[in-house]
């Protein structure tokens, strides 16, 4: 069965929404059968000083999970993909601490990167979720 940028979008969800270690590996397995390949990292902080360290961690886990390899096009793929997450979250987090997980998954040439966090101070948070896709031959 061929996939396209909207299954693959639907996995980087569903992978940013697991809540457990064990939940992931399970998913990812899953995926795995269906030719599709993913990974998930948790991450916290200070939205704003966080950005370049949430796009680091994206690219190392999917390079650690064999989502992607390692060559300048496929790494920028992820990179731009979630600036792209991050970047439909800025005017509801701007100033404010997050907490959550990056989900990354791809299916031949497509690649996406969800971001689900709760956003806020103390225990006044809100909720958001961004999505970025980039093809890649």
């Amino acid at each position: 069965m061929e996939y396209g940028s909207k299954k693959v979008a639907a996995v980087a969800v569903k992978m940013a929404l697991s809540e457990s270690r064990e939940e992931e590996n399970r998913l990812k397995q899953e995926f795995a059968r269906q030719g599709i390949r993913a990974a998930a990292v948790d991450y916290g902080g200070e939205f704003v000083g966080s950005i370049q360290k949430i796009v680091e961690r994206a690219v190392v886990a999917a390079k650690r999970e064999g989502v992607i390899r390692e060559t300048h096009a496929e790494e920028g793929a992820v990179a731009g993909a979630t600036r792209e997450a991050l970047s439909q979250l800025l005017f509801k987090a701007l100033g404010l601490n997050i907490g959550g997980k990056i989900g990354i998954a791809r299916y031949h040439d497509h690649i996406s990167v969800a971001v689900f966090f709760g956003i806020g101070l103390l225990h006044l948070d809100e909720v958001g979720i961004g999505l970025g896709h980039r093809a890649v031959s």
